[in-house]
């Protein structure tokens, strides 16, 4: 088991290899903070958000809870996207979720005690207003992840901070994507909405992709190094 001194050492090994490949990189990072996209992911170790899209520190905010939950109460979400919005004019929110999420799964068994219990119950909404298409999916576990991305992309289109940044007409792409731990891949879901007046239609089109599993029209691939791109 590693120690937390191990954890000290491998960061003095990392801060002097990025130093080596970029001399002034911390330099310039302390500078400012001007990220292009904002990720709103799940707290699950094993999908760390720069790591599995190739950037950099400073080149995305990152917000991470539960099984990526937006909720409209939910006041340390919400903030963060005001911030990432309002303040650091982001131009991407991604919405990432991940098959074989715990709390997916915890949602599928009926766990739902304590206080993770009560913020599933987010999630559990999005099961019961797709019950019946979960019922006759042959994966109903990974239909949810999927079900869950593309609901909790529709609450970040519905905030009042995307709302009042389309109203102004500031460039905004609110996107769900969805990443497999056992392969490393990233996929789009194809809910995308660059305005208040695409989010139905976005929505519905996502909904029937998840709906059609087969290999004539699976996800598209997002290869990481075509992020910077976006």
């Amino acid at each position: 088991m590693k120690t937390l001194q191990t954890l000290i050492g491998n960061n003095r090994a990392w801060a002097a290899s990025v130093s080596a490949e970029v001399p002034d990189f911390f330099e310039k990072l302390t500078h400012q903070q001007s990220p292009p996209y904002f990720w709103i992911g799940c707290s699950d170790s094993r999908v760390p958000a720069n790591q599995i899209v190739g950037l950099m520190p400073g080149e995305m905010f990152v917000h991470r809870n539960v099984a990526n939950v937006v909720a409209p109460d939910d006041l340390n979400g919400l903030s963060v996207l005001e911030f990432a919005v309002d303040v650091l004019k982001v131009g991407h929110v991604i919405v990432c979720g991940h098959y074989g999420c715990g709390g997916i799964k915890a949602v599928l068994e009926g766990q739902k005690s304590g206080l993770v219990g009560q913020w599933l119950r987010r999630v559990d909404q999005v099961r019961k207003q797709h019950a019946g298409r979960l019922a006759a999916n042959p994966a109903p576990a990974d239909a949810l992840c999927e079900l869950n991305v593309i609901e909790q992309t529709l609450h970040v289109c519905q905030t009042e901070c995307a709302q009042t940044a389309w109203r102004r007409g500031q460039p905004l792409c609110v996107t769900g994507w969805i990443y497999s731990v056992s392969n490393g891949l990233l996929q789009d879901l194809g809910m995308t909405v660059t305005g208040p007046e695409q989010v139905e239609a976005a929505r519905r089109r996502a909904i029937a992709r998840c709906d059609d599993r087969s290999a004539l029209n699976p996800p598209r691939v997002i290869p990481s190094k075509t992020i910077r791109e976006m």
